[in-house]
C-alpha cells in the first residue's frame, strides 16, 4: 500500500518530433533520496526535449528511505527480502506511471508505441526491473496494458534483481546498458557475487542478451565507477543515436568500451554498497 500520492512532471518540446516519441526518466539515490525534479532530471529533460521528445519524470517509493527498516533487517538473508522488495514497488509504481501515459496518450500527444525507458542509478535498476517484469508476465508489471513493451530500455548505472541467473520468458526491449566496470555500488556483473538470489548487473545481462539474440548495446567504462549512473547528459548524442536505430527497426549488437575525460572518478564513486548503507 502506498503511505503517500505519487505523481509525475511532464516536460514538453518546443517542437515535437513527427512519431511524438516521449521519454520516461525515473531519478536516482539508492532508493533512499531523490526528487523527481532535481538538478539531473531537470538537465536531462531539457536536453531530451531539445530534441523533440516529450519528458515524464514519475516519483516512485523510496523502500529504503527509513533507517529504522533497514536496521532492523541484520541478517543477510533478511536484507536480500527488503532489497527484492524495495526494487519490486519501485518497479510498480513505475508501471503505474507508464500504465497512466498510455491511457492519456492522446491527451499528453505522445506515441505509446515509441515510449523509452531510462533511469540512473536506483532509477536505472527500476526500469530494468520493470523490464524484466513485463517479459515474465510478473505481478509487478500487471499494470501495463496487454502487449505493450517499451520501445527501449537506456538504464545508466542499471541491474536486475531476481533468484538465479536472469531469465527472460519473452524478448527484453532493445536495451542499451551503460555501466562502469569498476562500480562497487551498483555492481558491475553481480552483488553478491556467492548467492543465487542477487542483484544482476551490465556484464552479466549482456551476456544473458546476447545469447538468446536480443538487441543489446553495452557501453563499459573500463575503470569507472559510479560516475556512469549521471551521464545521460554527457552521452546525449550516444542516447540518441541508439534510439534512433531501434526506431528504424535496426536489431543490433554493440560491445564497446569508452573512455570519456569528463567521467574523472571521484571519493564518493568509489564507495561500495556497504558504505551507501551502513
Amino acid at each position: 500500500m502506498r503511505d503517500s500520492a505519487l505523481y509525475l512532471d511532464v516536460w514538453y518540446p518546443e517542437e515535437p518530433r513527427s512519431d511524438r516519441a516521449c521519454v520516461v526518466a525515473l531519478f536516482g539515490g539508492g532508493f533512499i533520496v531523490g526528487e523527481r525534479d532535481n538538478e539531473l532530471q531537470t538537465e536531462i529533460a531539457r536536453l531530451l526535449t531539445a530534441r523533440g521528445y516529450t519528458v515524464v519524470s514519475p516519483d516512485y517509493r523510496l523502500g529504503l528511505k527509513d533507517s529504522v527498516m533497514v536496521n532492523s533487517h541484520k541478517s543477510l538473508s533478511g536484507l536480500q527480502e527488503l532489497f527484492q522488495w524495495t526494487i519490486d514497488i519501485a518497479a510498480e509504481d513505475c508501471a503505474a506511471a507508464v500504465a497512466y501515459v498510455v491511457a492519456h496518450a492522446g491527451e499528453l500527444n505522445i506515441n505509446p508505441d515509441r515510449i523509452v525507458l531510462t533511469g540512473c542509478s536506483a532509477g536505472a535498476i527500476t526500469v530494468m526491473q520493470l523490464d524484466y517484469c513485463r517479459a515474465n508476465s510478473l505481478p509487478q508489471a500487471a499494470v501495463l496494458p496487454a502487449g505493450w513493451m517499451p520501445a527501449a530500455v537506456v538504464p545508466y548505472a542499471g541491474a536486475v534483481m531476481c533468484k538465479g541467473k536472469p531469465r527472460y520468458a519473452t524478448p527484453p526491449a532493445p536495451t542499451m546498458l551503460m555501466h562502469g566496470t569498476a562500480d562497487k555500488i551498483v555492481a558491475y556483473k553481480k552483488f553478491p557475487p556467492v548467492l543465487c538470489h542477487a542483484l544482476y548487473g551490465a556484464n552479466t545481462l549482456f551476456k544473458v542478451f546476447k545469447k538468446s539474440g536480443y538487441p543489446c548495446w553495452i557501453v563499459r567504462f573500463k575503470g569507472i565507477g559510479h560516475e556512469v549512473a549521471s551521464f545521460l547528459p554527457g552521452s546525449v548524442d550516444l542516447f540518441c543515436g541508439f534510439v534512433e536505430q531501434v526506431f528504424d527497426g535496426r536489431r543490433t549488437t554493440m560491445d564497446a568500451t569508452m573512455r570519456d575525460e569528463r567521467l574523472v572518478p571521484t571519493k564518493w564513486s568509489k564507495m561500495n554498497v556497504t558504505d551507501i548503507y551502513k
